[in-house]
């Protein structure tokens, strides 16, 4: 088979990608993707006791116009609308989001340590080095020590001397000494910061079913349980598990950038190998417990740095949809804990150490652990593409190599860039694309520029 356009993955870049091109009128594209169902890390699964999972705690906001005007007409109003309650647990009690916002909330020694923390001469001073750096330097000890570096490493399974923090931006709400102060003198709460204060939620069939109805517009052009096992660049060919042969003019991969350079492509220079090398990641391991329950809690999700539990977030998954769980009176509790070499964790014992963490934490009941209904698992490999110290440059050596010979590669992990990698980046990454071939438009999205400072 011969296509001009050929496309690794079925998620949501590769679908954006796929999408707008037959909007802009091309025709000669072909989707390969290696699973049975479409969204990638959007996927969303129903058990044999008919609750909905997705694939750890998503929520849809957008930062583009054509996303909203693309999710509004897929979803056709079957949506709910949600202002955000989430909370930190942390030193046994719990503390509104974003924490370094609302320590009044803490025991008042560890309020103190926190306010200490962000003294005159308290904090390092000089460029940071790495995230490690970054956090003390803005947040002080105390706020480091309590939250962000336990919380971190939970949730990127990386040590934060590892990380690079040029991909902060909107991801961190900062803080300042007095805004600090004014909040704990006054008693007041400050917790609308940041882009998903308010998010929507399908009415039906989790995060999944946009990206369900996004492949069924191009259902004719998506070829499902396809793995790709080799990329040859010379040839312009794509070769799947089962030897069928795709030739292509120009190739799109969605899929992790290092097993495309180290697995799947044909004589790969050394350059790219060793650059490869460089891209760290984690995996995430997510466990949805089903039970009955009269429970009303309206937060949507916790954050938890502590050693109580294993997972670094809990998500109340039956608020966001009455039908998440398949009837009233019913709860659905979904759980993320992240792994990596630098993390490891019995895959095998998450699910039943999560139920222990829920319920220390008073988030379960022994009655409602005798009414359980459901206990659902999945973890996948790639969770967080991490920002490691040499994660630029390992872009930088990668991505104009493989553009020079027809391949380009974009998406959360395609493109390997955690702040360009939310579901509405993901999209509009492999719209961008779209339009660059088609249109020759540049793409804004995902670039190669440093963004923070220079290394």
């Amino acid at each position: 088979m011969e296509v001009k356009y050929c496309i690794i993955g079925a998620g949501p870049t590769g679908l954006g990608a796929a999408h707008r091109l037959r909007e802009l009128g091309q025709e000669s594209f072909l989707v390969l993707e290696k699973n049975a169902h479409p969204g990638g890390l959007s996927a969303s699964f129903t058990d044999p006791a008919g609750f909905t999972w997705d694939l750890g705690g998503h929520v849809l906001f957008s930062h583009y116009p054509y996303f909203d005007r693309l999710v509004e007409d897929l979803l056709a109003g079957d949506f709910l609308e949600h202002q955000r309650e989430s909370w930190v647990r942390a030193q046994g009690t719990w503390v509104p989001y974003p924490f370094q916002n609302n320590i009044r909330y803490l025991p008042p020694a560890d309020r103190w340590e926190c306010v200490r923390g962000l003294l005159p001469g308290r904090r390092p001073e000089g460029p940071p080095a790495n995230f490690r750096d970054w956090i003390e330097c803005v947040f002080g000890r105390g706020i480091a020590d309590i939250f962000m570096l336990p919380y971190n490493f939970k949730v990127w399974a990386t040590p934060p001397e590892r990380m690079d923090f040029s991909w902060i931006g909107e991801r961190v709400s900062v803080v300042d000494l007095e805004g600090v102060l004014k909040n704990i003198l006054l008693e007041r709460d400050d917790v609308g910061w940041g882009p998903n204060n308010t998010f929507r939620f399908p009415l039906r069939g989790g995060t999944g079913e946009i990206f369900r109805r996004l492949a069924a517009r191009v259902e004719d052009k998506v070829r499902f349980g396809a793995d790709v096992v080799r990329v040859d660049a010379a040839a312009r060919s794509v070769t799947t598990a089962d030897g069928e042969v795709v030739r292509y003019g120009t190739l799109l991969n969605t899929g992790p950038l290092d097993l495309l350079v180290r697995r799947w492509l044909a004589d790969p220079e050394p350059e790219l190998l060793e650059a490869a090398a460089d891209l760290e990641h984690n995996g995430v391991h997510v466990s949805g417990l089903g039970f009955d329950s009269e429970r009303r809690d309206s937060r949507c999700w916790m954050y938890f740095p502590g050693p109580e539990t294993p997972f670094y977030r809990l998500t109340n998954f039956h608020n966001y949809s009455p039908h998440n769980p398949p009837g009233p009176g019913l709860a659905a509790l979904m759980c993320e804990t992240s792994f990596s070499e630098h993390k490891p964790e019995d895959l095998s014992g998450i699910l039943a150490r999560s139920e222990e963490g829920l319920a220390a934490c008073g988030l379960l009941s022994p009655q409602e652990r005798g009414a359980m209904r459901t206990r659902w698992q999945m973890h996948v490999d790639y969770g967080y593409p991490v920002p490691g110290l040499s994660r630029d440059r390992a872009l930088a050596a990668i991505q104009p190599r493989l553009e020079a010979r027809g391949l380009f590669s974009r998406g959360r992990f395609g493109g390997w860039k955690y702040e360009a990698g939310n579901m509405d980046h993901s999209v509009m990454q492999g719209v961008e694309w779209a339009e660059r071939m088609v249109q020759d438009r540049p793409e804004r999205t995902y670039t190669l520029e440093h963004h923070g400072h220079a290394r």
